[in-house]
């Protein structure tokens, strides 16, 4: 498996390049250089996300990666049988093909999953890992549920898809329109399957073999921020809190700054990797 450079943006030193995995291909975004940190979109969701939170990290000191999720850009559609295993496995190969293990991996929202499966699949490509605004504790109601699928329908206006994402995803007061665009409904629908599909929960306690930090928003309606007894009862001993205010499950849109602020510091705290 080899990566291949498919364009060169020298102004921001961003390198997009696509990996070949078997009969799939996998794009992803390369920018920065020291630790590795990989970067897990949510769901429906691309990498896009991250662009405000990536060039601060790679001008930072670190090695940024942004897989773009299967079905988005130049990478391959999911199977119908994969699971969030085989999506996880995606991402392992971008870090065995840029050399950048141990890498910490941030997940925000339904990328959390991806991020804790890598991590119980692959510990040995894994440094520490970052939850960004996910459910590990409190699963969404079924209003909220019907707002986060409302959020993506194209047969809703923009208006209606509005009134979703404000309830859903932002906090009183924020701009919802900022996720009016970036969907991908049927990246999510498949996403979603392989959520299904995966049947075993072996990888959810991943503070209990990887230092995991949970940043939360205050306003967060689909995943309540839990207390850090709580949160470390479900994923494990090695979790450590922060909450954001005046944020909702969107959290990198809403409050950017804070976001960056309360993972650098965390990262800071981190071991350094070995040279061994």
């Amino acid at each position: 498996m080899r990566p291949s450079d498919i364009n060169d943006n020298a102004a921001r030193d961003v390198f997009s390049r696509v990996l070949t995995r078997g009969d799939a291909r996998i794009e992803y975004r390369i920018a920065g250089s020291g630790p590795s940190v990989v970067l897990i979109p949510s769901l429906g969701r691309g990498a896009e996300d991250f662009d405000l939170l990536a060039a601060d990290m790679a001008q930072s000191g670190y090695r940024v990666l942004r897989p773009e999720p299967r079905g988005i850009g130049g990478s391959s559609p999911l199977r119908e049988s994969d699971t969030l295993h085989d999506m996880a496995a995606d991402i392992a190969a971008i870090i065995e093909a840029e050399n950048s293990a141990p890498a910490i991996l941030v997940g925000h929202a339904a990328g959390n999953w991806v991020a804790r499966v890598l991590a119980h699949d692959r510990p040995d490509l894994t440094r520490a890992v970052a939850l960004v605004a996910a459910i590990v504790t409190q699963a969404p109601s079924d209003d909220i549920r019907a707002s986060i699928s409302g959020s993506f329908d194209p047969s809703l206006s923009d208006a209606e898809r509005l009134v979703h994402l404000q309830r859903a995803y932002f906090a009183p007061g924020a701009d919802a329109r900022v996720w009016l665009d970036g969907w991908w409904p049927g990246v999510a629908r498949k996403q979603r399957e392989a959520a299904r599909l995966t049947t075993d929960n072996s990888w959810k306690p991943v503070a209990q073999a990887h230092p995991t930090f949970y940043l939360g928003a205050a306003d967060d309606v689909i995943s309540p921020p839990p207390t850090l007894g709580e949160l470390r009862a479900a994923i494990g001993p090695n979790a450590s809190l922060a909450v954001v205010p005046q944020a909702g499950h969107a959290l990198l849109p809403e409050q950017p700054r804070a976001v960056t602020a309360c993972l650098h510091e965390w990262m800071s705290r981190l071991d350094p990797v070995s040279d061994d």
